[in-house]
């Protein structure tokens, strides 16, 4: 259906909020890659417009089927052609089955009945739960990296320190080495003179 099919019509189904007149809320969770069908009661007592629609995590308003007659064929809108999305419905329910669902398949599912003036809804929140193993898994990995790289920061620390402490000795070192050269005490030149007498006589 055209992009501005779409819009007319979420534009009159806001025009009949005014006339809800009751609606039913449930939450379903499931993981991902697994298939859903979403349900809501066919509380219609004669024949109306039946549709679903989505309200996404991005608060994005999407149409995603309308079927004008019970017996009749749903139309699919645009992004949910191809056979992902079902769209059924029998005398007790309207039913909505999503294939290998997503985390961008999360989100406000609304079921509308309308009969003119009236719209009556329900709402289902599908959540799509996140892959706890591959989370776990990843966390491992980092908290392994982690300890790995705070090992390796230490023995380098202590490499450093242990550098850093031989040069140190050895500076001290060769500071007393120097005081003995440099301040060695000089010979007096009286004692000089008498040495070399004493040594021509003998």
């Amino acid at each position: 259906m055209h992009p501005t099919m779409n819009f007319t019509f979420i534009a009159a189904v806001s025009l009949c909020w005014i006339s809800v007149l009751g609606s039913e809320s449930q939450t379903k969770e499931v993981k991902p890659g697994e298939d859903v069908t979403l349900r809501c009661s066919n509380i219609s007592k004669s024949e109306c417009v039946t549709f679903w629609f989505r309200l996404d995590n991005r608060a994005t308003v999407d149409c995603i089927s309308v079927m004008i007659r019970s017996s009749g064929k749903p139309t699919y809108y645009d992004g949910f052609k191809g056979g992902k999305f079902e769209m059924s419905s029998n005398i007790s329910t309207i039913s909505l089955k999503i294939k290998q669902v997503d985390s961008s398949d999360s989100g406000q599912y609304f079921c509308g009945f309308y009969e003119s003036p009236r719209l009556l809804f329900s709402v289902t929140h599908l959540k799509v739960a996140e892959n706890s193993d591959g989370v776990a898994k990843l966390m491992c990995f980092i908290l392994a990296g982690f300890t790995v790289l705070l090992f390796l920061v230490i023995v380098e620390l202590h490499c450093l320190t242990f550098i850093c402490f031989s040069l140190l000795l050895n500076l001290g070192s060769d500071d007393q080495n120097y005081a003995t050269v440099t301040f060695r005490p000089k010979v007096r030149r009286r004692e000089q003179e008498t040495n070399v007498i004493y040594a021509a006589t003998r």
